[in-house]
């Protein structure tokens, strides 16, 4: 995968969800689960997969209660190539960008050792 996003910047891949998380400055934008890779998607991307009949990254919850995420598959033909993979990953960078969190303030306070 990480030759396949090569020309989107730099990326970095974290083990997680029994799979692999894909970050761009800090912010996750894709994901490989059960050999499956998934892109972040908002209302702004989201109809290109629905059109495609792409399915959503759903993670199933005790009790078996499904929950959509905003992760949806990525396009067969994305995965043929880094140039094809390219407007696909930074479409989905810029869904991250735009759905940052703004950082935690924290406490001003430091404690006093006695």
């Amino acid at each position: 995968m990480l030759e396949l996003l090569a020309l989107t910047g730099e990326v970095t891949a974290k083990h997680m969800f029994g799979g692999h998380g894909f970050f761009h400055d800090d912010l996750m934008f894709g994901l490989v689960a059960d050999g499956i890779f998934y892109l972040k998607t908002d209302e702004e991307n989201r109809a290109e997969f629905e059109s495609r009949g792409l399915p959503p990254f759903q993670v199933h919850r005790k009790g078996g209660k499904a929950m959509v995420t905003s992760y949806w598959q990525c396009p067969e033909e994305a995965l043929e190539s880094a140039e094809k993979m390219k407007p696909w990953a930074k479409a989905s960078m810029e869904v991250a960008e735009r759905n940052r969190k703004p950082k935690s303030k924290g406490s001003t306070r430091t404690r006093r050792r006695r």
